[in-house]
């Protein structure tokens, strides 16, 4: 699933793709991608709308449009949109379309059939049950050490599945969590309540730069209209710290990384760099 640079990356290509594009006729294809709303409905509020511009809350890209809605849309497991021309084929598992009323259409689509769309009126969009318990953005004031040290107090699971949790640090998925607990020399299984006062401004400063850095190397590659891939490319495998290198030798300090299973989910960490 996308995690916070992904989304970022999308979202500001999207913006600079579609702003202040006009949806003339929009298709609600899948249902269940927005299961909220009939697809008759669907086109009727998207249509003859402006799109004012795209940006983005937690993993959700957030389309800002004229009539006063916003569209939120989660890509999920492999959600994506394309901007095709009008004698370019929908890919096969396309779930919606929106026209432009010229030769281009903003298409979504997902193999995995797990992406999810929602309309909601702006004004309201933080009351949104997708966005309203999203922790604060990671690199908002309101997200500070003060407030992980506090948050962490209130949680006994393990801090892996701790980060991963959107109501408490928002962004975060399998891969930054691992890096960014690496970052810090915390073990992946002690209980979010357990994790030293000492360690807490470590793992809030290994958070925003682990995404930050995972931003910026995106914002240097190539866009693709006909592509705006929903996976993970915000960095290459090679540039992993722990990260699907079981085995191989911790580049700090040459012992095998260790794969444990946590909430189902696969992590990876170093037993010398991050001791309990």
């Amino acid at each position: 699933m996308p995690e916070l640079p992904e989304v970022e990356t999308i979202s500001k290509a999207l913006d600079k793709l579609v702003r202040g594009r006009t949806i003339s006729t929009a298709s609600l294809l899948r249902q269940r991608l927005a299961p909220d709303i009939s697809p008759e409905s669907f086109a009727k509020n998207l249509r003859e709308t402006t799109i004012n511009f795209v940006h983005r809350r937690g993993k959700h890209i957030l389309f800002d449009l004229s009539s006063g809605k916003t569209l939120i849309v989660h890509l999920r497991m492999s959600g994506r949109f394309s901007l095709l021309q009008a004698e370019t084929e929908d890919p096969k598992f396309t779930h919606a379309v929106f026209h432009f009323g010229t030769d281009e259409r903003l298409v979504f689509d997902d193999q995995r059939h797990f992406g999810l769309m929602k309309v909601v009126k702006t004004p309201k969009l933080h009351e949104a049950r997708e966005l309203q318990k999203l922790a604060p953005e990671p690199f908002s004031d309101e997200f500070s050490v003060e407030y992980l040290q506090a948050i962490l107090k209130t949680s006994k699971r393990s801090l892996k599945e701790f980060l991963l949790d959107q109501t408490k640090v928002c962004g975060l998925g399998n891969i930054y969590a691992a890096e960014a607990m690496f970052a810090a020399g915390v073990h992946p299984a002690i209980a979010a309540n357990k994790v030293a006062a000492k360690k807490v401004p470590l793992l809030y400063a290994a958070i925003r730069d682990v995404l930050r850095i995972a931003i910026a190397h995106a914002e240097g590659l190539p866009v693709n209209p006909e592509d705006l891939e929903g996976g993970y490319f915000s960095a290459g495998g090679d540039e992993w710290m722990v990260y699907d290198r079981e085995k191989e030798p911790c580049r700090n300090c040459n012992t095998p990384i260790v794969r444990l299973k946590q909430g189902g989910r696969s992590t990876y960490f170093c037993r010398k760099c991050q001791r309990k």
